[in-house]
């Protein structure tokens, strides 16, 4: 069985999923930051697909970017210029090749935080 990856945003100041949110992911060795792609969340706050599907899923160190500030603008909740959150980056070590890695952003304009789920 080979591990994926994915995520699921909520948007915690309106106490719904956050729907329309880019999202890039990197892989991380050394120095170098790689692109591997870029998706964007649902109407459920979740992508069409996974993040990091099976057939490329390898442990190492990955980031996931979160463009917050684009999301919280086009739901008027940005606040005055330049936003507290704007790019929320999330970097994480995969350490299983077997397993799935959810790694899920509750957001605020104010404040953020994730754990990995299930």
């Amino acid at each position: 069985m080979a591990g994926f990856l994915t995520t699921h945003v909520l948007d915690t100041a309106r106490g719904c999923p956050a729907e329309g949110l880019k999202i890039d992911l990197y892989r991380i060795e050394g120095t170098e930051r790689t692109h591997l792609r870029s998706l964007t969340t649902n109407d459920d706050g979740r992508t069409d697909e996974q993040i990091l599907p099976a057939a490329e899923f390898t442990t190492g160190t990955y980031e996931l970017v979160f463009h917050a500030g684009d999301y919280l603008r086009a739901t008027g909740q940005a606040g005055a210029d330049p936003l507290f959150l704007d790019e929320v980056p999330l970097r994480f070590g995969i350490s299983e090749a077997d397993s799935h890695y959810h790694v899920p952003l509750l957001l605020s304009p104010y404040g953020y935080s994730t754990y990995r789920g299930s």
